[in-house]
């Protein structure tokens, strides 16, 4: 089985790495996601063992903070279907989901941020998805080369 690399984007003030260190067993679910090209990577493509960089959006710097690991594949939404919750959805039906979730563990924090700006100037990263002009995916693909290419960058 190959591995598969993602990025997840999370408003640390939201949810930060911090918070999924200090989490219980390190794991936590990645809910609210509501953007149906970032739920079919949720739902059909994320696997078990994948691979994800977690990153700090809307922060001074936003950037790359760490690194993941997938511990459970693409299930329904709960938070979907609780009125009291902020990413409840009236049209959401539990019998028929809309939204997918999957379950991520911490695995390092980086010793710095690696900022979008820095990332930008990487010349293996010219065609991440986090670069492309008006990319504001919360949930997206990264090539094994450009996971390869942030690692060594993070450790410099």
């Amino acid at each position: 089985m190959s591995t598969n690399y993602w990025l997840l984007k999370s408003e640390p003030t939201a949810f930060s790495i911090e918070d999924l260190k200090n989490a219980p067993k390190k794991t936590s679910c990645w809910d609210g996601v509501r953007n149906y090209q970032a739920r079919n990577f949720l739902r059909d493509s994320i696997k078990k063992g994948d691979k994800v960089f977690f990153y700090h959006s809307n922060a001074e710097p936003s950037g790359i903070a760490g690194t993941a690991e997938v511990v459970k594949e693409g299930y329904p939404d709960h938070t979907a279907f609780e009125p009291d919750d902020q990413h409840f959805d009236a049209k959401s039906d539990a019998k028929n989901p809309t939204w997918y979730m999957i379950d991520i563990k911490y695995e390092e924090t980086f010793p710095r941020v690696l900022s979008l700006e820095e990332l930008k100037h990487v010349p293996a990263l010219t065609d991440m998805v986090l670069l492309q002009k008006g990319s504001r995916l919360s949930v997206q693909p990264v090539t094994k080369k450009q996971w390869e290419a942030i690692c060594k960058l993070a450790q410099k």
